[in-house]
């Protein structure tokens, strides 16, 4: 038998046929987001379902199992110990995945994508009402093709949060819920309200692009190993170790959308473009969970790109960069526009107080979608009603309510608790660095970002897949997840602005 040295290299080498075929599979999904013409679905459907065949038969191969196998008797240990764990892990889903239900599943993703964008312009849910049956349809096919022991949903969410499950996510969401009512409350009734009719002024899309390109570059996005495109639904995704790539959209009369998002998305970049090269092409060197790579997007976001010292040194840099248009909005006036808090409609577009309602909104939704208990066709009433029920408004159309999300055209159900989570996690990891760092606003005011993206790097970034999500956190910051962070956070951002006492 080959020394174990020899079948961990050839471990590696059998992963980079599959690895390289998921990324051109990436490329085509880029593709169809941001280039390809409304024709092309079809075709693109069966482009990316060969693919994902392919894939899925280089993973399953016997070989690799065997190869597999007979290290799992060297009691490995360290990164190789890691490599061969995450391995298994990859390896015991593809198996139990039928190939055609791979293949029925990618058709559905590009075909469910292109019937969401068009129907989410008409304002038209009948037309996608037929995707999202087959998409649910699929999931479960797959959970219990993967684990028909647990809860479909449990088994669908842990694909993007492992050893997480909906009675996991219930238990932070339950308490984090009512202290979230309660704050919003104090500022309901606070009396304060900033003019957000700023932000709603002309800004040209040149300008807003110009100011988003400088602003994520100067935060550590590397321009030479990615770009940003246009796209209906703003994403972050990786082709290749040196190629990753980010998309935003633009609202000439809504500076927030593209500002924000383009922040959001850079975050996610960032960490991609830092994974461990060492394990590139390897399960080793991906990111570890969505929660996590949701902890570093809405990082950069928020508890950086809204703040008032980010603000203290890029407010005059954006005033020139839209000459005349905010040369009558103070400073305080325009950090307190962008972060009024106030029920909305739009997820991406929320508050920090009132986002995590919209993901439970989501959250409550797709598992009553997932198990049955809420037909398709119900869908647009139970988002009108479960929106009164948590944020007080109610949307006016399909467009704005059930039909704003891409995440379950892909059949993505179990991911929305993740953005929560990873907020959560965020300040978490923010207080760690603090402790670290020291004075964290003092670096941001002089837009001074390159020891926060090391540190990010080193505790988070560089680690691949190496630790499980909460071993990666704990050892980042000696706790494991806990809402009561972001809740010092949040009383005490908000608790300012809005002269809570």
């Amino acid at each position: 038998m080959p020394s174990t040295a020899e079948r961990l290299a050839a471990l590696r080498e059998r992963f980079t046929v599959p690895s390289h075929l998921g990324q051109a599979m990436a490329l085509l999904s880029w593709d169809q987001s941001t280039h390809m013409p409304p024709g092309g679905a079809e075709a693109r459907g069966r482009q990316m379902s060969t693919l994902a065949r392919l894939m899925h038969q280089h993973v399953t191969d016997p070989a690799l199992v065997e190869l597999v196998e007979s290290l799992e008797g060297d009691d490995l240990q360290g990164d190789d110990g890691a490599l061969l764990r995450e391995t298994r892990r990859q390896l015991d889903r593809a198996l139990k995945i039928p190939p055609e239900l791979i293949v029925a599943m990618t058709r559905q993703r590009v075909r469910g994508r292109q019937v969401w964008e068009q129907a989410r312009k008409a304002d038209d849910f009948a037309a996608f009402a037929p995707e999202l049956r087959t998409a649910i349809d699929l999931a479960r096919q797959q959970a219990a093709a993967l684990d028909d022991s647990k809860p479909a949903y449990d088994v669908l969410h842990d694909l993007y949060e492992r050893d997480s499950s909906a009675e996991k996510v219930a238990a932070v969401f339950d308490p984090l819920r009512g202290e979230l009512v309660e704050l919003f409350g104090a500022i309901r009734d606070s009396g304060v309200r900033p003019d957000t009719s700023v932000l709603r002024r002309e800004f040209a899309e040149a300008g807003q692009e110009a100011f988003a390109v400088e602003t994520v570059k100067a935060m550590g996005y590397d321009f030479n190993r990615g770009r940003i495109d246009r796209t209906a639904h703003p994403f972050a995704t990786t082709i290749g170790p040196g190629d990753v790539r980010i998309t935003t959209r633009y609202q000439r009369n809504f500076l927030p959308s593209a500002l924000f998002g383009t922040i959001h998305e850079a975050g996610h970049g960032m960490y991609n473009q830092n994974l461990p090269l060492e394990h590139a092409d390897t399960p080793l060197g991906s990111s570890v969970s969505l929660a996590v790579h949701e902890s570093q997007s809405r990082m950069w976001e928020n508890l950086i790109g809204r703040s008032h010292a980010f603000w203290q040194g890029a407010y005059g840099r954006l005033r020139a960069t839209f000459p005349g248009v905010l040369d009558d909005v103070p400073l305080d006036d325009f950090v307190a526009a962008i972060n009024d808090v106030r029920p909305s409609l739009i997820r991406v577009e929320a508050d920090e107080v009132t986002y995590h309602l919209h993901v439970m909104l989501r959250f409550e939704l797709e598992r009553a979608l997932v198990d049955g208990s809420l037909a398709v066709d119900d869908l647009p009433g139970a988002w009108r009603e479960k929106s009164r029920e948590l944020l007080g408004i109610e949307p006016p159309d399909d467009r704005d309510g059930c039909l704003q999300d891409v995440h379950w055209s892909w059949g993505m159900f179990g991911y929305f608790p993740t953005y929560s989570l990873g907020t959560l996690m965020s300040v978490q990891l923010w207080e760690a660095m603090g402790r670290d760092l020291g004075d964290l606003e003092a670096l941001v005011r002089a837009g001074d970002f390159a020891p926060i993206l090391a540190w990010l790097v080193e505790h988070v970034h560089r680690h691949g897949s190496r630790y499980s999500p909460q071993d990666l956190l704990e050892r980042a910051t000696g706790a494991q997840l806990s809402a009561e962070p972001y809740l010092r956070y949040a009383r005490a951002k908000y608790g300012a602005l809005y002269r809570l006492g």
